[in-house]
């Protein structure tokens, strides 16, 4: 499995290949802050990686914000393969649309918020034909059958999946974005 696999997956299953680790918070916040073991550690098994959640003092709110963080950090940080040649992925897919307006009339676009649960999955991927194309934005866009300025648009949603796009940039010897 890649990062992709598991950024399918509801947060119930995502959960469930972690180990939960819950524990009180230090830090400034009241006197109510660290009464009980509010705040929450996660490490998914399968790829170790770890992230937290301790923001609020309920337990729950810091998991889920624990699980979002989690899907961030394997978007941003398990590159895996794809076939230039193979079908985009479906949950990709359902986000292109041809515009049917405008200066870009007639063109695709691929349009996903930050808030849709599709988000890190479709940043996934990009970053994964980033990574492919050897960080040259023109051919990942290509590849997707949209511009590098939607391309780069996407990735400029969050200032992790940019971070990680500079980062492949760099290890192949590119410019910086922007």
């Amino acid at each position: 499995m890649h990062g992709r696999d598991y950024l399918a997956l509801d947060d119930k299953a995502l959960l469930a290949q972690c180990d939960v680790h819950t524990y009180k918070s230090s830090g400034p916040g009241g006197q109510h802050r660290n009464k009980v073991s509010s705040a929450v550690r996660l490490r998914h098994r399968p790829t170790g990686v770890t992230t937290h959640g301790d923001q609020s003092r309920s337990q729950h709110d810091n998991k889920r914000l624990a699980l979002q963080r989690l899907r961030m950090n394997i978007a941003c940080s398990l590159r895996g393969p794809i076939d230039p040649a193979g079908p985009l992925p479906a949950t990709l897919q359902e986000c292109l649309f041809t515009a049917r307006g405008g200066p870009n009339a007639g063109h695709k676009r691929l349009q996903v918020g930050r808030r849709d649960s599709r988000y890190w999955q479709v940043a996934a991927y990009l970053l994964d034909a980033v990574n492919h194309f050897q960080g040259r934005m023109a051919d990942a866009a290509a590849h997707v059958g949209i511009s590098t300025g939607n391309l780069v648009g996407l990735l400029e949603q969050d200032r992790h999946p940019l971070a990680a796009a500079q980062a492949i940039r760099k290890a192949y010897h590119l410019r910086p974005l922007g």
